[in-house]
């Protein structure tokens, strides 16, 4: 498949037409970002282990019947993707309390929540992508009320399966961000990516319960390097997608 023009640059991935109009082509850049794009750093490798690590785990959500826009890896950076409408939202399921819920609700990090956390944040880098209910997404036209109760169910079964997914590999999924879309034909699916830049994975192998990041937590707070650590859950996740017949990419 051939790789046209340039459709969108994001901070982290380019978005290309090809020659088939309802399939996109995404290339992974090695910049990683935070405070809304104000700290900004390349690292080398880092586009080549989103690719591989989004790759690894919508395959794994394929196995759990769990569909996303993934079409097929087609290069080191590089994924072909199904056109869909994305909603302009960030979807947010939490665990564990980290990060802005500890700041804005005055909550010990670290403390597992009674029930996963479902939040809604507006995609929009002049408001800092604000938080947002569901009244508020239908009142600004962003979602319907029947767009959320399919949103809502089908964020939960993914943050089911991700912590099923984890767990198997002896990480904690505190929290993560995902985006959903729409097809041509109006079929709700899981877009984007899901990486250590979007997630908070805390690894538990060597059982002494200390925090150990290996997620974008290394770049945020200048904690360490942050490839060791992609490597690492790309490395775990390859293993376990050997163990269920999913070809992996050496």
């Amino acid at each position: 498949m051939e790789k046209l023009e340039k459709l969108y640059e994001g901070k982290a991935k380019q978005l290309y037409a090809t020659d088939d109009p309802e399939v996109l082509w995404v290339e992974y850049k090695n910049s990683a970002t935070a405070g809304d794009g104000e700290k900004k750093e390349d690292f080398a490798g880092k586009g080549r282990l989103n690719n591989l690590i989004t790759t690894l785990i919508f395959d794994l959500l394929k196995k759990r019947g769990i569909d996303s826009h993934l079409v097929a890896r087609v290069g080191e950076t590089s994924q072909l993707v199904k056109k869909v409408t994305m909603f302009p939202l960030e979807i947010v399921l939490r665990n564990t309390a980290a990060g802005h819920f500890c700041s804005r609700l005055g909550v010990e990090e670290g403390i597992k929540l009674k029930e996963p956390v479902l939040e809604y944040f507006l995609k929009n880098d002049d408001l800092h992508d604000p938080f947002v209910n569901d009244d508020d997404l239908v009142a600004l036209g962003v979602c319907t009320r029947e767009d959320l109760a399919e949103i809502a169910p089908l964020a939960r079964r993914i943050n089911e399966a991700l912590i099923e997914i984890f767990a198997k590999i002896g990480i904690k999924l505190v929290d993560f961000k995902i985006e959903m879309g729409r097809t041509s034909d109006g079929t709700l699916l899981l877009a984007d990516e899901i990486t250590p830049d979007s997630c908070r994975l805390w690894d538990q192998r060597d059982g002494s319960g200390k925090v150990e990041h290996l997620d974008k937590d290394l770049f945020r707070r200048d904690l360490g390097d942050i490839i060791p650590a992609y490597e690492e859950v790309e490395s775990r996740l390859a293993e376990l997608a050997k163990s269920e017949g999913i070809e992996v990419a050496e």
